[in-house]
């Protein structure tokens, strides 16, 4: 039955790697034995992972972001505690268990997906409305939907999203899916303004460029156009004050994902980003990455990736 896990001390103290002289992250991160501490901790960031795939599915990709989180995990834990970063900024609340639909039609996957957004934008809401920072691991970024939902419901209000994505995911209404998360979140009024950058000209559809062209919440910055000297500066400067940060790994280089690409940003891009923005975002999603896709590939560096931007995204709203 689906349900979130909140975490033990012996759930995180079991993923870390003690050495003798050293103190990694995950020996000062905090953890919540009731709801009711949320609001008091001193921890200003939350933790968790949606580590499922269906969404990604639903979309007619392939099985491989559901693998991510505990690697990545592990890695951010195993991180060193010192004067850049603590640890007790944290608190690592735990994951979604999301079990399989009864059906794997597309139906059957999409079904299961609204089943999932009901599951965790509850969760977002109790954390922002407790006046802390959501840090979410998926997953697919079909959960970009119900974290939007959590957190202007939290707010009160429509917030802005930027998505740093080789894809827009603006397609149809058509049943929830890892390409819908941002039309839905329009459509039911989430969602303010929809700031892409990063989108690929190759792999955007029509009636989702004639969107962006005719919306104006909606603007974007092709990958296309930053290989000729667009920059961030403008995009930045437009977002609110209520915004959330969106972090797809398919705009990357070589990671691992179900649309993965030999052609995007570096990983330095994306890490001088998030340094360089502090202060911005009321949350941060990374997701579609994998360390093992259905087909057999496998790369373990994706979730030392995860722990790099996540220690940066904290750094970055610290000073």
């Amino acid at each position: 039955m689906d349900n979130f896990k909140i975490y033990a001390q012996q759930d995180i103290d079991r993923l870390v790697i003690s050495r003798d002289g050293e103190t990694k992250l995950g020996e000062k991160v905090a953890i919540l034995t009731s709801w009711e501490e949320l609001q008091n901790t001193r921890a200003k960031f939350v933790l968790l992972g949606i580590p499922e795939d269906i969404g990604v599915r639903a979309n007619a990709g392939m099985a491989g972001a559901a693998s991510v989180w505990r690697p990545a995990l592990t890695a951010f834990l195993n991180i060193q505690s010192n004067w850049f970063l603590d640890g007790g900024e944290i608190l690592v609340l735990g994951h979604f268990d999301i079990d399989e639909p009864g059906e794997s039609t597309l139906k059957g996957l999409r079904d299961k997906v609204a089943e999932i957004d009901a599951l965790v934008y509850p969760i977002i809401e109790k954390i922002t409305a407790a006046g802390k920072i959501p840090i979410v691991i998926g997953g697919g970024h079909n959960n970009a939907y119900p974290i939007i939902k959590g957190a202007s419901l939290a707010n009160k209000i429509p917030i802005d999203v930027l998505n740093i994505d080789a894809h827009a995911d603006l397609r149809r209404l058509e049943g929830r899916h890892s390409g819908n998360g941002f039309s839905y979140a329009l459509h039911e009024n989430y969602l303010d303004h929809y700031f892409m950058y990063g989108l690929h000209q190759n792999y955007n559809n029509e009636a989702i460029l004639s969107q962006i062209e005719h919306n104006p919440k909606l603007k974007a910055v092709f990958f296309d156009d930053i290989l000729t000297g667009t920059d961030f500066a403008d995009l930045i400067n437009e977002i609110g004050e209520v915004a959330g940060l969106e972090i797809d790994l398919d705009c990357m280089e070589h990671v691992l994902s179900s649309a993965e690409t030999p052609s995007g940003f570096a990983v330095n891009d994306i890490r001088k980003l998030i340094l360089s923005n502090a202060g911005k975002f009321s949350y941060l999603h990374i997701c579609e990455g994998a360390t093992r896709m259905l087909d057999g590939r496998v790369n373990k560096l994706t979730a030392k990736l995860i722990a790099y931007f996540v220690s940066d995204f904290v750094k970055s709203n610290m000073s």
